[in-house]
């Protein structure tokens, strides 16, 4: 009865302080500590809320006594990354719809970007959902918050392929983290590891096939929710329910800052959150938990603890998700090596290769004539009765269990007295309390004007609109002069050409971005964000992550990728550096990427012929035509864009890939590498020499893809003679094909894709794509001669189909 009654009280109690709806025209400020909103049960509010020193968001939490922020639990959150002032800030409803949040100096750091001719109004409801609507009978709800979710799900809340959770950094900093929970391409809930040096899915398990985990793929509407029961269901198959479920109280689902997902409930406001369901079990498991060249393993009350691997230290003693650094300098003589044995341990990813029926001599002999090997995993395969190989180019996502059927043996000098006993070191961090306070802060400064300041700032105004009023009668001559000249250039043209490539800044970049608000895209260099420049073009502005580089070398290499003209690269229009910000603007393209296009009905086979003769010719453009060399080293379908028209553009070359045409060295030094699993060549994890035949290996593997419907990194099962048969990947079973003489290229192709298409084209082009996949770089095709094949191969088919047109009629 008094759980029943607990929120009427409540209402009753805030009804006189809380906003109960925002009209047009109203706001609510954050030095107002009642301009707080408040559901009808007085469950949820909705206000400012301090994530820092003078730095506050607008969130939505739920209700303690009064309404207060201190110690709430907050569900969603408008401006996580981007904090306004304690002063002067508002959010406000516009008279023209849209609801937008301002900081002290009047920007706009956040809005809904929305447009309404009818009256509106902004409410918060009884599920947590904070809802823009007409005001109306029936009114349209023209936004809401629960089609924008930050870290957390609530009950009855739709999660769609639309939307993502984003976890926090740390318990107290709510800026977002590094762990994403979305549905794939594939229609699968996924949780992903986007860290600063690598990223990797890692739920459901990576090495386990879709139905292995209980995934189904052929649901293509993406689409879960949790219901007030705890019953969670999704499109894909995956489902639970909840320790505690059946009860009707208060729930919430969590991507939490450690990269788990779990499901807390409480009966009311005076309790603690519980623990109902969790994603994973172990938490070791998490890709990131500790960082690199550490090993992570299970505290008391089975909290996760990490340690450096012997003969490494932490890089900063504070923050355990910087990982460890080794004390000794990197080891390239054999002679001078050992290895250190440390028994049941995981190391998922980042190997050389995998190499089966290999000894322990012969696995230590091949890390030993690698210089970046960082150690071996070992491992018997009962099945095969064999053993396998993993040489380790990096250290990462290392726990240590007793049933794992694998052993470490670390690569450290001959020299050294490193050594492990089988517990963790005196030096660990324990990573359930590693999460620190930052401290966000804001600067406000109150002017203070009198009659004389406020003459000076009139008189100064005046003298400077008189200023642009002249500067814009002479630029009207000058440009009418122009025109005149030039009356037979395209005006559209022209345009662009007095634009040019230019420097942004970081304000009107933000502003164009409104805030960098709407996310169309993400990879290891950066974020993409849709933004409209004050010209109204529409662009694609790429915030890059590593910040690192210099001023000058950054420029440098912007300018030589920005002076680029070709009808198949994406075109830069400019950049911004300013102080850590480095930001690329790009040309927007309507349809998106490839990958995303993959399975659309709008790419029939005509289509995907041009989109692999379009990419081709960029890329032989890029690596012979231009005035310096440029290897792409990332291409894969995520970085080849289609216009409105399917036209190809490849993008995302990155920076540090220039080389001049006079230096005849062929890319012989690279930190490190480069790529994406599955379309990186072998010379990269060979630590062969790397030339222009990298690109050419992703660019076959592309095309494969695009025409097969296979996955360059998924095991590929079909049927011979009623007999099932696997291959280990895409490439081998292909080349198993292509050994029957007739027949074999349509047996291959895609199913399910519109129109008709000629054999001979198609078999020319699946040729052309497995001579780019050579495993040995010599055999490969430069993009040149690709491109000279294809081309050919186009005017033959067009000059048939002429013919063949010319003769009927």
């Amino acid at each position: 009865m008094w759980f029943i009654l607990l929120p009427l009280i409540m209402s009753l109690q805030l009804s006189s302080l809380a906003v109960q709806i925002l009209h047009q025209g109203s706001s609510l400020s954050v030095e107002d500590p009642n301009d707080v909103m408040l559901s009808p049960n007085a469950i949820f509010c909705g206000g400012f809320y301090a994530v820092g020193q003078n730095a506050y968001s607008f969130a939505v939490w739920f209700s303690q006594p009064n309404c207060q922020t201190r110690n709430a639990t907050v569900v969603w959150m408008a401006n996580r990354d981007y904090p306004v002032n304690g002063k002067g800030s508002k959010l406000s409803l516009l008279n023209n719809g849209n609801l937008a949040l301002k900081d002290a100096d009047e920007s706009h750091v956040w809005s809904t970007n929305t447009v309404s001719l009818s009256s509106v109004q902004l409410f918060l409801d009884d599920t947590g959902n904070l809802v823009l609507r007409e005001t109306k009978a029936g009114g349209v709800v023209i936004w809401q918050s629960f089609d924008f979710p930050t870290d957390t799900l609530l009950p009855q809340q739709v999660f769609t392929r639309n939307a993502k959770l984003v976890s926090s950094t740390s318990e107290t900093n709510k800026s977002s983290g590094f762990y994403t929970f979305f549905f794939d391409n594939d229609n699968i809930l996924r949780l992903l590891y986007d860290g600063p040096e690598v990223s990797g899915l890692y739920w459901p398990d990576p090495w386990l096939a879709t139905w292995d985990a209980g995934r189904s793929t052929f649901n293509n509407s993406r689409v879960a929710v949790m219901d007030t029961l705890g019953n969670f269901s999704s499109s894909d198959d995956l489902s639970f329910v909840t320790s505690d479920f059946g009860t009707v109280i208060q729930r919430r689902l969590v991507l939490d800052h450690d990269g788990n997902i779990r499901v807390y409930s409480r009966r009311h406001g005076g309790e603690k959150w519980s623990t109902t369901w969790q994603a994973k079990a172990r938490p070791c498991s998490i890709h990131g938990i500790c960082g690199p060249n550490s090993l992570c393993s299970y505290h008391q009350n089975y909290s996760v603890k990490c340690s450096c691997l012997p003969g490494y230290q932490w890089r900063n003693d504070h923050d355990w998700s910087y990982g460890c650094e080794p004390k000794f300098s990197t080891l390239c003589n054999k002679d001078e090596s050992r290895f250190l044995y440390i028994s049941n341990v995981e190391l998922y990813g980042y190997e050389s290769g995998i190499m089966t029926n290999y000894t322990l001599r012969q696995c230590q002999d091949l890390c030993l004539q690698l210089c970046n090997c960082k150690g071996i995993q070992y491992t018997y395969v009962s099945g095969r009765g064999t053993y396998t190989c993993y040489p380790k180019l990096q250290l990462r996502n290392a726990y240590r269990t007793p049933y794992f059927n694998a052993d470490l043996y670390l690569k450290l000098p001959a020299n050294s007295s490193y050594s492990f006993e089988g517990s963790t070191d005196d030096h660990s961090l324990d990573c359930s309390s590693s999460s620190r306070t930052m401290q966000l802060e804001r600067a406000y400064v109150m002017s203070h004007e009198n009659r004389y300041v406020k003459f000076l700032l009139w008189f100064v105004g005046g003298v400077g609109a008189f200023e642009v009023l002249c500067i814009f009668v002479i630029c009207f001559f000058v440009v009418r002069t122009r025109e005149r000249k030039y009356s037979g250039v395209d005006r559209g043209v022209y345009h662009l050409a007095m634009t040019g490539f230019r420097k942004f800044s970081y304000s009107e970049l933000k502003q164009a971005t409104k805030g960098f608000r709407e996310e169309i895209g993400r990879g290891a260099g950066g974020v993409v964000f849709k933004g409209v420049l004050l010209d109204q073009r529409v662009a694609a502005v790429k915030r890059l992550k590593d910040a690192n580089e210099g001023e000058e070398d950054f420029l440098a290499e912007v300018s030589s990728i920005g002076r680029l003209n070709h009808m198949n690269l994406i075109e830069m229009w400019g950049y911004c550096a300013e102080g850590k910000h480095r930001l690329l603007v790009y040309e927007y393209m309507e349809n998106g990427s490839l990958a995303q296009n993959m399975e659309s009905d709008e790419l029939d086979w005509t289509k995907r012929f041009d989109i692999a003769l379009g990419t081709a010719r960029g890329l032989a453009y890029v690596h012979g035509e231009c005035l310096e060399w440029i290897l792409h080293c990332d291409v894969k379908p995520q970085n080849i864009l289609l216009d409105s028209n399917y036209h190809p553009k490849v993008a995302d070359f990155g920076l540090s890939k220039l080389r001049n045409r006079n230096d005849t060295s062929t890319y012989s030094s690279f930190s490190r590498i480069r790529g994406t699993r599955g379309y990186m060549a072998p010379e990269w994890v060979l630590n062969q020499r790397i030339t222009s035949k990298v690109d050419v290996y992703s660019y076959g593997i592309v095309v494969l893809e695009m025409v097969t419907g296979k996955s360059a990194t998924k095991d590929v099962v079909d049927r011979d003679n009623g007999v099932e048969k696997q291959h280990l990947s895409m490439v081998g079973w292909l080349k198993d094909k292509k050994k029957s003489e007739c027949g074999w290229v349509s047996e291959v192709l895609k199913p399910n894709v519109k129109g008709v298409y000629e054999e001979e084209k198609m078999e020319a082009l699946v040729r052309v794509a497995l001579q780019c996949v050579e495993e040995e770089k010599e055999k490969r095709p430069t993009m040149s001669q690709v491109l000279e094949t294809l081309q050919k191969c186009s005017r033959q088919y067009d000059y048939l189909r002429s013919s063949q047109i010319s003769v009927v009629s």
